[in-house]
């Protein structure tokens, strides 16, 4: 059966209009990174493990403040269980807080040169996705209220990855949401088809695992993370073998002021006109 000439026109175009989504979307965010670093916000982790049987075995929630340090993110843990640190525990994460400042501040300019250049390295195996994937615009979605292409993303057969991060572009498929008129990434949704390792085989996440992640507007001018959710099968080395739900939820996000400075143990809030 041959198709009309008009409607192999059609498809060949469809398919070019979904690369090019992809490509617009990738420079927007490689040009999105710088802007991130400037904003602090609340990271909330919630770790639920299952037994053999699919039931509830344990549960624990960390929610870590991410704070600005000498222009480079940390990590302050601030509650357990969605309940305030103990004044001994908040003692300690505040000592932890001080003596990393300390050292950030003593660094030399090429030691911070070296720390941001090994920061943006990290993102280098990101460029690999638009030759990583093959892409096809499923429809269009609102999200949040916004129009948004679908579209699915499936492995390029015989693709060879050139950064080791990459190679694991080829053991996942899904579909991303990207919003219409900023040509960004709003929403993904993702499932390992073959088993994924980390860490130099360490960890070890099992075929059939899904992610999830969402994206939110920020003050009209950044892309942020606000919503991560990973479940499946998992073995740390070869000891522990884990079912396990995580979701990351973001929130009070704040754009960070160069004059801010930590003072003793108090972070100085940013401004209100902000």
């Amino acid at each position: 059966m041959r198709f009309p000439t008009f409607l192999l026109i059609a498809a060949a175009a469809f398919a070019q209009d979904a690369n090019e989504i992809i490509r617009r979307s990738t420079e927007r965010d490689f040009a999105n990174f710088e802007s991130r670093k400037n904003y602090t916000c609340q990271e909330r982790t919630e770790v639920r493990e299952y037994n053999g049987k699919g039931k509830l075995s344990k549960t624990e929630v960390e929610t870590n403040e991410i704070l600005i340090l000498d222009g480079r993110p940390y990590e302050k843990l601030i509650a357990r269980n969605d309940k305030p640190l103990s004044e001994k525990d908040a003692a300690k994460e505040q000592k932890k807080l001080d003596n990393e400042l300390e050292k950030r501040r003593r660094q030399s300019a090429s030691e911070k040169a070296k720390l941001e250049k090994e920061r943006v390295e990290e993102q280098k195996y990101l460029r690999e996705f638009t030759e990583a994937f093959d892409f096809r615009v499923l429809g269009e979605e609102p999200v949040s209220g916004k129009p948004a292409w679908v579209l699915s993303v499936t492995p390029k057969p015989g693709y060879r990855a050139k950064d080791s991060l990459a190679k694991m572009f080829a053991k996942m498929r899904g579909k991303v949401w990207i919003d219409k008129g900023e040509y960004h990434w709003v929403k993904a949704e993702g499932e390992a088809i073959d088993t994924l390792s980390f860490g130099l085989f360490l960890f070890r996440v099992a075929k059939g695992a899904t992610l999830s992640f969402e994206q939110t507007h920020v003050n009209g001018e950044v892309w942020l993370p606000s919503r991560i959710s990973i479940r499946g099968e998992a073995r740390l080395a070869i000891l522990k073998k884990l079912r396990a739900e995580i979701n990351i939820t973001y929130r009070e996000y704040r754009k960070f002021q160069a004059d801010s400075k930590i003072v003793a143990d108090t972070l100085e809030p940013p401004s209100k006109k902000n």
